[in-house]
C-alpha cells in the first residue's frame, strides 16, 4: 500500500482515488508535485500571448523581403537583356566582337562570307562611287570612298584637280552634283562633297599600321568607266616612296589619253613625264588589278576595311590609248592612316587653300 501511494502521490492522482475516511486520519488533499501544473488561470493568456507572438513575424518577414526579391528578377532580367542586346549587334555587324570605336575590331563582312572576295564586295560596294570631271582639258573618270552618310566622299587629289564641275555616280546608279572641300597636292588627296545627299553607306576606315605584306586584299573603282569593277589581290610591299605629278592640266591630259596618271618609283618614270612639279609619299604596292579609273577608289582588307586610296599604276611605257595600258600588277595606294590624319586638313579646306 504505501508503495502504491507513493506512486499515486508521484503520479498526481491520489486525491481522487482515495476517500478523506481512510486510514487513522481523515485526508487531506496533497499538494501536486509540479505546483505549476495546472497552470492558474492568469498564466494562460500570458502562455498564449507567447505562443502568438511568433506568428507574426515571418509574416512581416516576408512582406520586407518581397520587394528585394523583386528587385533582384528585375537586376536578373536587365542584365539578361543587356547580354542579349551586345550579342544581337555582334550579330549585325558580323563582327566576332562588338564594335569598337575602333575599326580594327571591326568587320563590315558578315560572319557567312568572312574573308571572301564576294563578301567584301558586296559589302563595301555600297560605299565606291565613279567620279566624272570636267575641265578646259577634257573629262576624267576616277573613283572615291563614301565616308559620311551626307556625302563625304575621298578620291585623289589628281582625280578632281582644275575640274570646273563634278559628277558622281553611286553604286545604285544615283547621280549628284559634287563640290570640292578640300585638296592636298603634297598627299594627292581630295575632299568632295556630294549636294543634298543622306542615308548613303559610308565605308569603314581601317588601320594601315596593323598591313602586313602578303595580306589578301580587294580593289573596287571604276576603271575605263566600268562602275563598281572588283579584282583582288595581294599586298606586296609597304612603304614605297611614289612620286606623282601635282600639275593639273597635265593630270587631266593624261587621264583622257588613258595612260594612267603619271608616276614616278625608283628613279624611273611611269605613265608619262610627271613634271617639274612633284610630290612624294609613302604607298602600299598591290597586285590587285588598278587600271585607268580606279584612282581615289579603295583597297580593303578581308573584313571589309578600307586600308588605302588607290592612286597610281605602272602601265606599258609606251601606251598611248587606253587599250595598251593595262594593269601588270604594280598598284600603289595612299595608306588610310594618312587619309586620317589628313581629314581635318581637308575638311577646312586642305593645304592648298
Amino acid at each position: 500500500m504505501d508503495m502504491t501511494e507513493s506512486s499515486f502521490r508521484r503520479s498526481g492522482e491520489y486525491d481522487h482515488q482515495y476517500p478523506q475516511g481512510h486510514g487513522q486520519h481523515a485526508f487531506t488533499p496533497a499538494t501536486p508535485v509540479n505546483p505549476e501544473w495546472p497552470p492558474p488561470p492568469a498564466y494562460e493568456p500570458e502562455a498564449a500571448q507567447v505562443m502568438q507572438e511568433p506568428a507574426p513575424a515571418p509574416i512581416h518577414k516576408k512582406r520586407a523581403r518581397g520587394p528585394m526579391a523583386l528587385l533582384a528578377a528585375v537586376a536578373i532580367v536587365a542584365a539578361a537583356i543587356g547580354g542579349g542586346t551586345a550579342y544581337g549587334i555582334q550579330e549585325l555587324t558580323g563582327s566576332d566582337t562588338v564594335a569598337a570605336a575602333s575599326s580594327t575590331s571591326t568587320s563590315v563582312v558578315p560572319t557567312s562570307e568572312k574573308g571572301t572576295v564576294a563578301g567584301v564586295a558586296k559589302a563595301v560596294s555600297p560605299s565606291i562611287v565613279e567620279i566624272s570631271a570636267s575641265s578646259n582639258a577634257g573629262e576624267s573618270t576616277g573613283s572615291g570612298v563614301i565616308i559620311t552618310t551626307d556625302g563625304e566622299i575621298i578620291t585623289n587629289n589628281h582625280v578632281i584637280s582644275g575640274a570646273s564641275s563634278i559628277t558622281v555616280s553611286t553604286s545604285d546608279g544615283k547621280e549628284y552634283t559634287a563640290q570640292v572641300v578640300g585638296t592636298d597636292s603634297a598627299k594627292d588627296l581630295a575632299l568632295i562633297k556630294l549636294d543634298n545627299a543622306s542615308g548613303l553607306t559610308a565605308a569603314t576606315l581601317g588601320n594601315s599600321s596593323n598591313v602586313q605584306v602578303g595580306d589578301e586584299v580587294v580593289a573596287i573603282g571604276s576603271p575605263e568607266g566600268l562602275t563598281g569593277t572588283v579584282t583582288s589581290g595581294i599586298v606586296s610591299a609597304l612603304d614605297r616612296d611614289v612620286t606623282v605629278s601635282t600639275d593639273e592640266s597635265q593630270g587631266q591630259q593624261q587621264q583622257q589619253q588613258g595612260g594612267g596618271w603619271p608616276f614616278e618609283f625608283g628613279g624611273q618614270q611611269f605613265n608619262g613625264d610627271t613634271g617639274s612639279s612633284t610630290t612624294t609619299y609613302k604607298a602600299l604596292q598591290t597586285d590587285a588589278s588598278l587600271n585607268p579609273g580606279n584612282s581615289g577608289g579603295a583597297l580593303i582588307d578581308m573584313n571589309g576595311n578600307i586600308i588605302g586610296i588607290n592612286s597610281a599604276m605602272y602601265s606599258a611605257s609606251d601606251a598611248t590609248s587606253s587599250s595598251s595600258a593595262g594593269s601588270v600588277g604594280l598598284g600603289f595606294a595612299i595608306p588610310i592612316n594618312t587619309v586620317k590624319a589628313d581629314l581635318d586638313t581637308l575638311r577646312a579646306g586642305g593645304s592648298d587653300s
